[in-house]
């Protein structure tokens, strides 16, 4: 049973780390976002800067996604693992047997969990964007 709760453990810091990045990439893309915004001078808004904000919202936006994926991943080896005897446990964190099973990348960058947070701030920079230009 030692070895079956030292492999569930790993995986879990490694789901963990998933999560924790994920979290520090939202807070990334307000403080960035907010600088750009800030940078462009509140006086005279140049649409010039602005432009300049999708690029690490998409960026991080696609990143988000990458780690959430990999979370899924590592949740359904986590689950294998759950299920397995003791004696054929290899700490094997090999996550390929489940690419087929999780969700593909583009749908994750539109699910709930990372699309309600990035197409709104995407959304506000275009439609800022456009309101300057005309």
């Amino acid at each position: 049973m030692d070895n079956k709760l030292k492999h569930l453990e790993f995986i879990q810091q490694t789901i963990t780390r998933m999560s924790s990045n994920s979290f520090l990439l939202k807070g990334w893309t307000v403080t960035i976002i907010v600088a750009i915004f800030a940078f462009a001078n509140t006086k005279e808004l140049n649409s010039q800067f602005l432009w300049i904000a999708l690029i690490p919202a998409i960026f991080f936006w696609f990143l988000d996604s990458l780690f959430l994926r990999e979370e899924k991943l590592y949740r359904k080896l986590y689950d294998e693992v759950r299920a397995k005897e003791e004696n054929v446990i290899d700490f094997s964190m090999d996550t390929s047997n489940y690419i087929k099973v999780v969700p593909k990348l583009y749908k994750i960058c539109f699910s709930k969990t990372v699309g309600i947070f990035y197409i709104p701030i995407i959304t506000g920079i275009t439609v800022t964007i456009f309101l300057l230009n005309f």
